[in-house]
């Protein structure tokens, strides 16, 4: 059976894969010529440490008093240990090698199948009509004072927006500000502050049909970062009014309030709740573990989407589109936002045999990762907390998430940073293919024999 043209892959492609199985052979016998019959030692050390680290992480996380610091003790001496086993035994230098080689050969891998990812840049459209009443909302708190030092206020107004700038030491009711400048005439919205500063206003563009600029001026500015936009220098963002294009993005929903990254559950919303934890992130955070991880404290969470149901996860996080392959805590780049789907991953870890059994990534017991349109989170409480967009809010039950397909129209500069190429998953049986894959000639030539 013949291959379509496109299957077949470029030159390149072909030879990328080619050398990948030859970096990873490369690997393999290194290990076995300067190992022999050790190199069944080498693995099996190597795994023991990584089963004994992840399980003492868990036991670390878990536990309180001297169990938790035996616990750290052992994760931070496994792979002391076994380098000090392969020095000892006169491996170490064939491990770093052949971990060199091996690690090269995934990287030519993905290189290989990159020319198979489908179009993953977001279409852009004209900015069209040019707005006549942009309306800036800047928090001059939010990022540690990024719009006083990039002098946002003063650049925006250049540029013929109005500004509304937070003060005081009372909450603002963001949404209410944005209502009122619409009312006033705003055919532009756009926030410098944090994520969710910038999912309240959006909601509201997004309900009027308006355009939307985001201003990276908040601490981690993630939204920004998909849209592919200068988390350096936010003053940069505002291009977006005199040459901009449009790219229109999903919103997720969750309860009727808009959230433009991820609403998460479980472990990590419990923990952001307590009082405790602005003053002091990392002990609040080791002291209520113990209790999560144990079933002791927070909800009983249950989820349901598309007929799959995840039961009692400790850690739930429903995405505003998925992030990249393999990125299961949300900190990762979503290189598309307009799929019109949520990403999910819920992770239920109770106790150090599941912890090992993260490592087998997404085929792990514990870890459901899926897309869907509408997922539906049920607990055994009234009430849960949750964290919208790095927000800490308290929801009642059941909360629906949805998506809401090309909702929100976000102008952006032309000249930006961009979005870097998503990373392949490694296809091992696609790379055979293309590493034995020949040119085609083209039709009507044939090689002539003297």
């Amino acid at each position: 059976m013949r291959l379509e043209p496109g299957r077949q892959g470029t030159s390149a492609q072909r030879w990328l894969a080619r050398l990948s199985f030859v970096l990873a052979g490369l690997a393999v016998v290194i290990v076995v010529v300067f190992a022999g019959l050790k190199s069944l030692a080498m693995l099996a050390v190597g795994v023991a440490a990584a089963v004994v680290s992840l399980a003492a992480a868990y036991v670390f996380l878990s536990r309180r008093g001297v169990l938790r610091w035996l616990a750290l003790a052992v994760f931070v001496l496994a792979p002391v240990a076994v380098i000090v086993v392969y020095a000892f035994r006169d491996l170490l230098w064939v491990a770093i090698v052949a971990a060199a080689a091996w690690l090269l050969a995934g990287g030519t891998a993905r290189l290989a199948l990159a020319g198979d990812l489908p179009d993953w840049r977001m279409p852009e459209h004209p900015a069209t009509p040019p707005a006549r009443h942009p309306y800036l909302i800047m928090n001059p708190r939010s990022g540690g004072g990024k719009v006083e030092k990039f002098d946002l206020k003063r650049k925006a107004e250049a540029l013929g927006a109005e500004v509304f700038l937070f003060g005081g030491p009372e909450p603002v009711d963001v949404i209410e500000v944005a209502r009122q400048a619409v009312a006033s005439g705003a055919d532009l919205l756009g926030v410098a502050g944090g994520d969710g500063t910038q999912a309240l206003v959006a909601g509201i563009a997004a309900e009027h049909g308006l355009p939307f600029v985001v201003i990276s001026a908040g601490t981690r500015n993630h939204f920004a970062l998909d849209l592919g936009l200068d988390r350096e220098d936010p003053s940069a963002c505002l291009a977006a009014l005199s040459d901009g294009v449009e790219l229109r993005v999903d919103l997720g929903v969750i309860n009727g309030q808009t959230f433009v990254n991820n609403a998460s559950f479980g472990a990590y919303a419990e923990i952001v709740q307590s009082p405790a934890y602005r003053d002091d992130k990392r002990n609040t955070t080791l002291d209520l573990l113990p209790d999560m991880l144990g079933g002791h404290r927070g909800a009983r969470l249950s989820a349901q989407a598309d007929g799959t149901q995840i039961d009692r996860p400790q850690a739930l996080l429903v995405a505003n589109n998925p992030y990249g392959t393999g990125d299961i805590a949300g900190l990762g780049r979503r290189a598309r936002l307009d799929r019109g789907i949520l990403g999910v991953v819920g992770v239920t870890v109770s106790s150090a045999g599941q912890a090992v059994g993260l490592l087998r990534g997404r085929h792990a017991a514990g870890l459901k990762v899926l897309t869907t349109k509408q997922i539906k989170i049920t607990a055994d409480t009234a009430q849960i907390p949750v964290g919208v967009d790095g927000e800490s809010i308290v929801m009642s039950t059941p909360v629906i998430c949805t998506i809401s397909p090309g909702a929100l129209r976000v102008w952006v500069p032309r000249d930006r940073p961009g979005v870097p190429a998503p990373r392949p998953p490694v296809n091992w049986a696609r790379l055979r293919h293309l590493a034995g894959t020949r040119r085609e000639r083209p039709e009507g030539r044939h090689e002539s024999h003297q």
